[in-house]
């Protein structure tokens, strides 16, 4: 009797913390993610608005490329965590960041600590 006793108490304690620390967990990679996306648009619209002055034909191939970055990353489904297709849809932003750093010559590092998020070039 007190051995089930026992193990009901502690399933139901391990519930518990499991659940706390499951949306630590959550939280936690939720505001990764977002940081990201969000570095990611705000590097967009700013050479976008900085490339519209210039209409040559290399600078519209460019803007083409940051049009659809800033597409893909406002068709990002932010508010719903159990979208199966969210860690390919991350990987498609993240490949045309990279083609679009390309194109610009910028060298992008986008590195996430426990300290801070930063965007060198």
């Amino acid at each position: 009797r007190f051995h089930g006793e026992g193990y009901q108490e502690g399933l139901a304690e391990g519930s518990h913390a499991g659940m706390a620390e499951g949306r630590m967990c959550g939280a936690f990679h939720g505001a990764r993610i977002g940081s990201e996306i969000g570095c990611y648009l705000g590097f967009a619209l700013t050479w976008h608005c900085l490339l519209q002055k210039y209409t040559d034909e290399k600078n519209s191939k460019k803007i083409k490329a940051l049009d659809s970055l800033i597409g893909m990353i406002q068709k990002f489904p932010y508010e719903d965590p159990t979208y199966d297709k969210l860690q390919e849809d991350l990987e498609r932003i993240r490949g045309k960041f990279k083609q679009v750093c390309s194109m610009l010559n910028i060298q992008s590092d986008f590195r996430i600590g426990t300290e801070r998020s930063s965007l060198t070039f």
